[in-house]
């Protein structure tokens, strides 16, 4: 009983927390009914109740219908947990995968202990006499700067369009990046996030690949630049070595390329272009396209006023001062001389330039002006009416040294040295040199020679008016370039006498041993023919031409330095006194009288070749030695132009301005004859006009006179001439005329030589030579 008594008080075991209700259906109990043992429960158990069944059913939705608003809102906040969750864990994945990318593409790289900055290519800075810039040559095609060398302008200019934030970034802008990912995004024009010094990385060290490994390496080099560098050092050296277009590399290449001036001189407006150029060199250039790079040269002029580098009216005057359309490539004469030394550079210091270096020049920058000027004055004026399309000028001083130089009309359109490089036949103005050779056998200025008709082979030479002057002395011959005396002294001299004088006063090119030389048939380059009259003008002196004074490196040190001082004598003062009284002649009275140049002395000789394709003159006063070349570069014959016309005209008008302001001196002989060779020794200098020999022709009197040792024939012997038969090819045509060469067949080599009845002084004339008429 008492064991019925407490089963009946016991207390049932409840799984709730909380107070149990009678009404609450939903607290989860144990009854009598789902007790497992006693008979009771037994019983139930085998009758079972369908009630309970009843009662879990509706339990079961109330409970279904209660959980979807508690899954709403507990599913958006764990959206947002997940999503930030896993926000998180890519992140953290991305860092350990950029870190893996930039470990791997830095392991790629050497060690940065042995990073170094690459040398900049060498430069060659060519000056002129006063140590102004002429030209620079190299791969940059321009000397680096120092930032404060610079105007001030252009780093200004630089950095407002380029970076703006250089001076605060630490080599990688983030906000850079950022501005330039929205703006992509967005639409707007395309913009880069590289800073100057990622550009200056990639401009050292890397390819221009866009890939992300030099992407990765441009960083990692950016951080070793700011670290190891100031600003202002890294902002130089981007300046120095940046594309500017028009293969300029640094800002002193493109300033003198697009401006003829250097990077220290330019103003604002032409900073603002350069710095505009960066973007798209070539696209911006203003060589290409000038209406662009001004258009970009004003955002930059905007850029720098947002940042407070100018002021509004500092930007309209800028925009006044932007340059007009640069020329396609590099310009001006001085440009010739350039490559004349960079073609002559390695052989005088022993190989290629490894180092920037100085070479100094002989060129007078004032000159070459001049020259440039008067051979586009003449061409400018005369050339298309006349078909002659080019020009060339060389002017040597008396030691060879080249003060001036010329080597076509336009450098920016023909890059070809006709002064230097092109042979062309001289015609008539390589008389002097037979003339020369004549006096060395004995004839002098007043020596009588016969023109008339002559023959040589089946070779008639004519005179270019074809007519005849009867007998003349050797200084009018020469004064009028009579073919058929110079003809004639060819066969007296013997051709090769002629070459090796030729040679000897600077002429280097091979001549070919013929009649014809007389009359100038090989082809010399004007450089040489020029530099060969300078033996006149000296006194008789070899002039060797040359235009590289010194060559140092940028340190001082003397790489190459001329040893011109001391040249060997070439021809005696007698013939040198002589054959200046007889070329003074020429622009006396001759054939160069459109070279004549108001109060000073001057001498020199004309020269036109076939058909008038070469028109020369070559000339010189006290100070300077000057040949002048017209023709057209394939040859084409011009209108009638001749030697004393385009030719001394230039030569006139660049020799006026060469000496303006210079005192008046006279040529090396004055102007006289000398028949002693020992009278010209310390003979002073006279003032006067030069006083050409008179004709002196033979008379039956001094004939006479001369036999019976009365006369003074002796004082001016003349020269007979033998009619010459030999054998050979075609032979020139009887029309080449005075200063005409001739470009066809030539006379054989042994016509003139051996000639007997030449040796020691000449005969005397008899009166069977008269009565002969020879």
């Amino acid at each position: 009983m008492a064991g019925k008594s407490r089963s009946r008080d016991r207390i049932e075991p409840s799984f709730s927390g909380r107070d149990r209700r009678e009404d609450d259906e939903d607290d989860f109990a144990l009854d009598d009914e789902d007790r497992i043992d006693g008979r009771r429960g037994a019983k139930r158990s085998s009758a079972p109740s369908p009630k309970p069944s009843r009662s879990r059913t509706p339990e079961r939705k109330r409970r279904e219908r209660r959980e979807p608003p508690e899954r709403d809102g507990g599913g958006l906040f764990a959206l947002l947990r997940r999503l930030i969750y896993w926000c998180i864990v890519l992140g953290i994945w991305a860092s350990i995968g950029v870190a893996g990318l930039v470990f791997y593409y830095g392991s790629r790289m050497p060690s940065a202990s042995t990073w170094s900055i690459p040398d900049r290519p060498p430069n060659v800075k060519i000056t002129s006499v006063d140590g102004s810039v002429i030209a620079n040559r190299g791969a940059t095609g321009g000397e680096a700067l120092p930032l404060e060398q610079m105007s001030p302008y252009v780093p200004q200019a630089i950095v407002a369009i380029e970076d703006r934030r250089f001076y605060s970034h630490f080599g990688v802008d983030p906000m850079g990046l950022a501005r330039a990912f929205v703006n992509n995004l967005t639409g707007q024009p395309i913009q880069g996030g590289s800073t100057l010094t990622q550009q200056l990385a990639k401009n050292l060290f890397l390819s221009p690949d866009r890939t992300l490994e030099r992407k990765v390496q441009e960083v990692l080099l950016s951080f070793w630049l700011e670290q190891k560098y100031t600003k202002d050092q890294i902002l130089a050296m981007y300046l120095n070595r940046v594309y500017f277009g028009s293969n300029a590399y640094g800002v002193e290449a493109a300033a003198r390329r697009y401006f003829n001036k250097s990077a220290r001189d330019v103003n604002l407006g032409e900073a603002a272009l350069l710095a505009g150029l960066v973007k798209a060199p070539t696209r911006l250039s203003p060589a290409r396209d000038p209406e662009a790079a001004n258009a970009r040269a004003q955002i930059v002029l905007q850029a720098m006023r947002d940042q407070g580098y100018i002021t509004d009216d500092e930007v309209k005057t800028a925009m006044s001062q932007t340059p007009a359309k640069a020329k396609s490539y590099w310009s001006g004469a001085g440009q010739y001389v350039a490559d004349m030394v960079m073609d002559e550079l390695p052989g005088l210091i022993g190989g290629a330039v490894k180092e920037d270096v100085i070479v100094d020049t002989t060129i007078d920058k004032g000159l070459e002006k001049k020259a440039d000027e008067a051979l586009n004055d003449i061409l400018s004026k005369q050339g298309v009416k006349l078909d002659a399309s080019q020009a060339a000028l060389v002017s040597i001083d008396g030691t060879g040294a080249i003060r001036a130089l010329v080597g076509g009309k336009d450098y920016a359109e023909s890059q070809f040295n006709r002064a230097v490089k092109a042979k062309r036949q001289p015609g008539s103005s390589f008389k002097p040199f037979v003339y020369a050779a004549a006096l060395e056998k004995g004839l002098t200025p007043a020596s009588v020679f016969n023109d008339a008709p002559i023959r040589i082979g089946n070779w008639t030479p004519e005179n270019y008016e074809k007519k005849y002057n009867g007998e003349v002395t050797l200084a009018t011959a020469l004064a009028k370039s009579l073919n058929t005396v110079a003809a004639q002294l060819v066969m007296y001299d013997g051709p090769d006498q002629v070459i090796k004088l030729a040679h000897r006063l600077g002429v280097e090119t091979e001549l070919q041993s013929n009649a014809s030389i007389a009359l100038g048939t090989s082809e010399v380059t004007l450089e040489e023919l020029t530099a060969s009259y300078a033996a006149f003008m000296n006194g008789g002196y070899k002039a060797t031409p040359h235009v590289i004074r010194r060559v140092t490196t940028a340190e001082g040190k003397v790489l190459y330095e001329n040893t011109y001082d001391n040249p060997p004598r070439v021809l005696s003062e007698a013939i040198a006194a002589n054959m200046n009284a007889m070329m003074m002649g020429t622009i006396e009275f001759g054939t160069g009288r459109s070279a004549k140049i108001p109060g000073w002395q001057a001498a020199g000789k004309t020269g036109t070749t076939q058909n008038s394709r070469d028109a020369l003159f070559v000339g010189f006063t006290s100070n300077l030695t000057t040949g002048v070349w017209f023709g057209n570069d394939d040859g084409t014959p011009m209108k009638k132009v001749t030697g004393g016309g385009l030719p001394a005209k230039a030569w006139q008008e660049f020799m006026i301005a060469a000496h303006k302001g210079l005192s008046p001196a006279p040529l090396f002989g004055s102007g006289q004859f000398v028949a002693d060779p020992n009278a010209i020794a310390n003979q002073p200098v006279a003032q006067g006009e030069p006083q050409p020999m008179q004709e002196q022709p033979s008379t039956i009197g001094g004939i006479i006179s001369g036999v019976f040792g009365g006369g003074s024939s002796e004082q001016y012997p003349p020269a007979p001439v033998q009619q010459q038969q030999a054998s050979g090819g075609p032979l020139p045509p009887g029309d080449v005329g005075p200063d005409e060469g001739y470009d066809g067949a030539v006379p054989p080599g042994d016509i003139g030589q051996g000639q007997p009845v030449h040796q020691g002084q000449p005969r005397r004339t008899t009166l069977l030579d008269l009565i002969m008429g020879q």
